[in-house]
């Protein structure tokens, strides 16, 4: 690390040297940003209380020697402990959307949060009657808060297994002043579940298979293993959910499921199912759809 107050003096040799240091140390960018120069930005921005959008206007801001020091250190956190850089700030980001994070969950990151704002258009025909939602696995609380915003006359049930996961949605749930609409329950998926019917259940479950969890980054490994690992073909827990769905979905009731890059376990997991693919960002391959009739 740079020891002379003037070897790093501005926000451009800051960035410069957190990109190299992250280049060299070979990081895993998954938790938000994409690459290197990204990473560093936002690290930097966010260390100096600066706004994240805007860093043209300082990149040649000289700082103040503990100001240097401040962002060495998360620079060097980064790169030596090999922590998704939300752990180091205590925050993630998702469809625009700020939420509070530790290590006590994973990281927010979603293909069905990109659905959400068109409130799953055209699956869904008039949102405005959409009163009870389930969402199951919620981690942070970033979809049921999410839903709770795109529907707004629904009450979400939100459940997780993990009371430490829980105590963080609640902090989430509060921050966005919605504890009269989304209710945390910890649960083993439906076993604590209230005997209702649901016009939504939403999950983004464990689904990484056990080849995959051998073979994750050391970044991955920083996160609660629970919510990730899925089972010898990663669908241990979707099997329950799609199970136990019949009995809570209304007659015109969706189920929708968020599995990543297992679509071929997950059609050899159903073969009776006629899996519908939902179109993302990453393509039709990571979220599937099911209707309350298909399940009877």
């Amino acid at each position: 690390m740079p020891t002379k107050p003037n070897d790093l003096s501005t926000i451009r040799d800051l960035l410069r040297y957190a990109v190299t240091r992250f280049n060299t140390a070979k990081l895993f960018f998954g938790h938000g940003s994409t690459n290197a120069l990204d990473e560093a930005a936002y690290l930097i921005l966010h260390t100096l209380k600066l706004p994240l959008d805007k860093l043209d206007p300082f990149f040649d801001a000289h700082l103040l020697q503990d100001e240097v020091d401040a962002v060495l250190r998360v620079i060097e956190q980064r790169a030596d402990e090999r922590l998704p850089a939300a752990y180091i700030t205590n925050e993630g980001w998702l469809g625009g959307y700020r939420f509070y994070v530790d290590e006590r969950v994973i990281v927010p990151r979603s293909f069905i949060a990109e659905l959400i704002p068109d409130q799953f258009s055209p699956w869904v025909s008039n949102p405005d009657k959409i009163t009870n939602i389930l969402e199951l696995c919620t981690g942070s609380g970033c979809l049921p808060i999410m839903l709770a915003d795109a529907f707004p006359n629904a009450q979400v049930d939100t459940v997780d297994i993990s009371a430490d996961a829980l105590a963080v949605a609640k902090l989430n749930v509060e921050e966005y002043e919605l504890q009269d609409r989304i209710t945390l329950i910890e649960s083993d998926l439906y076993t604590n579940v209230p005997e209702n019917k649901y016009d939504l259940i939403i999950t983004n479950p464990p689904y990484v298979n056990s080849t995959s969890m051998g073979k994750l980054p050391p970044e991955y490994l920083r996160e609660p293993q629970i919510a990730l690992a899925g089972g010898d073909d990663g669908m241990d827990l979707v099997r329950k959910i799609v199970a136990g769905a019949a009995k809570r979905l209304t007659p015109k009731g969706i189920l929708m499921v968020e599995i990543g890059n297992e679509r071929a376990f997950a059609e050899a997991a159903f073969p009776e199912l006629n899996l519908t693919w939902l179109t993302t960002s990453a393509g039709d391959d990571m979220v599937f759809l099911v209707t309350a009739d298909q399940l009877q």
